[in-house]
């Protein structure tokens, strides 16, 4: 899903959340739950994690809807509180212990009869956090510099050079996993 810069009918709708209109929610909820739960998922690394972070991301939007500012970025805010109740769980699960997901983890289940699938997923989910996230945000979410800075909490340009780092990175671990042609043989048609 590529995000769309903020319209008109995105602040009707920040308004009509405002006031407290249900039907409200149902709509932000429609537009968003697909791309927050993706988000989430890439970044745990597991599904029963993003589940349980959807929920309270979206338990969480519908709480503080009603003290929106009126000039609120939908995309942004909503990516702002997903990324900032992983960052959360995170931390609860290093004091616990518990540990994170395992580098390297597949965050979904690639497609079956494409492997470059899998492996690309794979090559995402061992990048560095930060990465990561601005991959997801900016080349999966389609959220443009300034809406991906925003829920990053940095610049705009900060968030280019991050994505610039990211995708070379990204290069890098796809291209580790790829295995070289064995020396001396040759491809046949």
């Amino acid at each position: 899903m590529t995000m769309r810069p903020p319209t008109a009918t995105d602040a009707a709708l920040v308004e009509r959340l405002r006031s407290g209109d249900r039907g409200a929610f149902r709509d932000l909820y429609g537009q968003f739950s697909q791309p927050t739960f993706g988000f989430l998922l890439r970044l745990a690394g597991r599904r029963d994690d993003a589940e349980d972070l959807h929920q309270e991301v979206w338990l969480s939007i519908a709480r503080h809807a009603t003290r929106l500012a009126p000039e609120t970025d939908l995309a942004a805010w909503i990516f702002t509180v997903a990324r900032n109740r992983f960052r959360s769980s995170r931390r609860r699960a290093h004091h616990a212990d518990a540990g994170s997901a395992p580098e390297g983890q597949l965050a979904t289940a690639p497609a079956a009869d494409d492997p470059g699938c899998h492996d690309l997923e794979r090559a995402v989910a061992s990048l560095p956090e930060a990465h990561r996230e601005v991959l997801l945000l900016m080349g999966i979410e389609g959220l443009d510099a300034a809406r991906a800075a925003a829920v990053l909490g940095i610049r705009p340009e900060a968030a280019r050079q991050r994505l610039a780092r990211a995708r070379a990175a990204l290069g890098d671990a796809v291209a580790d996993q790829v295995r070289p042609f064995p020396a001396g043989k040759r491809l046949t048609s």
